[in-house]
């Protein structure tokens, strides 16, 4: 007992980072090409899943529905969103006069999709959502991903009767949103999302899908483009501080690229005041930009590699000044088959190239989702076994916050986590078992028109005592004050999602998911991913909901 009264409690280094959401404004019609990506199984992972595409907000299907409104000769007006400013906004209304209109009442052939979706669809409108357009046109990298979202069997001539749907991953499932086809408009023109042709309305469509799901087009005002990528795969997020990349992050994104991955970039701001912006070389702080495809190409002149790095910008129009810019000597410096090959890809005004080192000087974020939990740096695929917990963090019972609040934070969430296999081939050659933890807060975006914001959020993974294994006990006070985490994510963080990569030796494990400050109500989900199968259980604790274990990826 004397040695239990003298010993020192343990002091953890908790690093946090705020950041502010991408946000722009309006810009002219775009054009678009992507390249190919290649085809592998990777893509069963999202496509071939075994569970049912739930509706989010109906008991009666989109085909049980439109087949009802056909027969009845009667177009949908759909009473959940409504065509009114409660679905618009829910604190600044618009300047402009907003009429509501059906594409046939906008133009006189209209079309769902017109020679598939492309990003030459995908032009923003007035609503600050840049960092959902940028997922988009990424998404629009492979069809099979596309169309996983996008059901393209819609159309305005067959079956039409005013309702589409679009199938979206929200929370661990994929649901499917049903919307009627008014759409906001002044002086005849879409207000929000417009394709460069004037009558195709898919990418307008979906914009109002996605506003569904969150509340109202305001609530998509702001954003980091990585929330809307993984809503779109249901995939696992990462995020990269440039300034602190790997060497060898070509060869990273290279090879997401290859693996269907999505991926953005943009320039932090350290106040709203920054917003909107320009660096002297033209890019927009704060703004979302696609990354669209890389480069190597032989200098002329020198016995070198010159790497590049394609890039869009959702306003339409490129106000890259710099080394590589339309006109720029740079040009000169590779081969004419190089040359015309390169400006073949970038057909559209958007699009520009930049040597990729000026791309990790000038951008300071590259988000990226991946469609596996598989890492970048080596080429083996793995089979991984994923845990989905649901919990909650309850003010006075469970928001115990991080480990800087001493007195409460034993009172968080708690999850066992037994980790039994060894990885095949170990990184490091030491018996470990890799697992990647993401922890996602759950409906702050809907819930905008009440003042929430993102909470700063992050986990601590504690090895369990001998004297505990096996038991589901809930981890008190004095073991967090005496016993140091074995694992935790970097930084706490006000996104959607927060994801480490982490290598344990076999074992018992605890992760204790927290908000930064203490008493900050929320939900959220927490999902482990391991190579191996693990057994992930909430400890008996207050108002949480038990694990369901199911192996998604192959």
């Amino acid at each position: 007992m004397g040695d239990e009264q003298h010993r020192e409690p343990v002091v953890e280094d908790i690093q946090v980072k705020v950041l502010y959401e991408a946000e722009a404004s309006s810009g002219p019609d775009e054009k678009a090409a992507y390249p190919p990506a290649g085809t592998n199984s990777i893509y069963s992972a999202i496509l071939s899943r075994n569970e049912a595409v739930k509706d989010a907000t109906r008991l009666k299907t989109f085909l049980e529905l439109r087949d009802k409104y056909v027969k009845k000769k009667v177009v949908f007006e759909d009473p959940l969103f409504p065509a009114n400013d409660s679905s618009l906004f829910y604190s600044h209304k618009p300047t402009m006069k907003i009429e509501w209109k059906r594409p046939s009442e906008i133009c006189d052939d209209p079309q769902f999709i017109v020679d598939g979706a492309n990003r030459t669809d995908i032009c923003q409108g007035t609503l600050g959502d840049c960092w959902l357009l940028a997922a988009i046109a990424c998404l629009t990298v492979n069809e099979k991903l596309l169309y996983r979202v996008i059901p393209p069997d819609q159309s305005f001539t067959e079956n039409y009767a005013g309702i589409f749907h679009f199938q979206l991953w929200r929370y661990g499932e994929w649901v499917d949103v049903v919307v009627d086809d008014r759409i906001p408009t002044c002086n005849n023109q879409l207000v929000f999302t417009k394709s460069f042709r004037k009558n195709e309305f898919w990418s307008a469509l979906l914009e109002k899908a996605y506003a569904k799901l969150h509340g109202s087009y305001e609530a998509l005002k702001g954003g980091n483009t990585l929330e809307a990528m993984e809503d779109f795969t249901g995939g696992v997020t990462e995020f990269f501080e440039l300034s602190e990349a790997p060497k060898d992050l070509y060869s990273i994104m290279r090879k997401a690229l290859d693996r269907g991955s999505l991926m953005g970039c943009s320039i932090d701001i350290t106040s709203a005041t920054e917003m909107e912006s320009r660096t002297e070389q033209g890019l927009v702080k704060g703004h979302a930009y696609s990354i669209i495809g890389l480069a190597e190409c032989d200098d002329v002149a020198k016995d070198t590699k010159i790497r590049l790095i394609r890039l869009r910008n959702p306003w339409g129009w490129v106000l890259w000044k710099g080394p590589w810019s339309a006109n720029s000597k740079e040009w000169s410096t590779i081969s004419t088959a190089d040359k015309e090959n390169l400006k073949k890809q970038t057909v559209e005004e958007s699009e520009f190239w930049m040597a990729f080192d000026e791309f990790k000087k000038n951008f300071t974020k590259l988000e990226m989702c991946n469609l596996t939990p598989d890492t970048l740096q080596c080429e083996e695929r793995t089979s991984w076994t994923v845990s989905v917990n649901e919990g909650r963090w309850v003010r006075g019972s469970s928001a115990g916050g991080c480990r800087n609040n001493k007195n409460t934070f034993w009172t968080n969430p708690q999850y066992r986590l037994q980790l039994s296999e060894e990885d095949d081939d170990p990184e490091d050659h030491q018996a470990a078992c890799t697992v990647v933890v993401a922890l996602m807060q759950k409906g702050r975006r809907m819930q905008r028109h009440q003042g929430a914001k993102f909470f700063t959020i992050g986990f601590s993974i504690y090895e369990v005592p001998k004297e505990m294994l096996g038991q589901n006990q809930h981890l008190q006070k004095d073991f967090f004050l005496y016993n140091a985490s074995k694992a935790k994510c970097k930084t706490y963080i006000n996104l959607r999602e927060v994801t480490e990569r982490i290598h344990l030796p076999p074992g018992e494990y605890v992760i204790v998911p927290t908000t930064f400050e203490a008493h900050q109500e929320g939900e959220f989900i927490l999902r482990v991913f391991s190579e191996k199968q693990s057994i992930t259980e909430e400890e008996d604790n207050v108002g949480m909901d038990k694990t369901q274990v199911r192996k998604v990826f192959e």
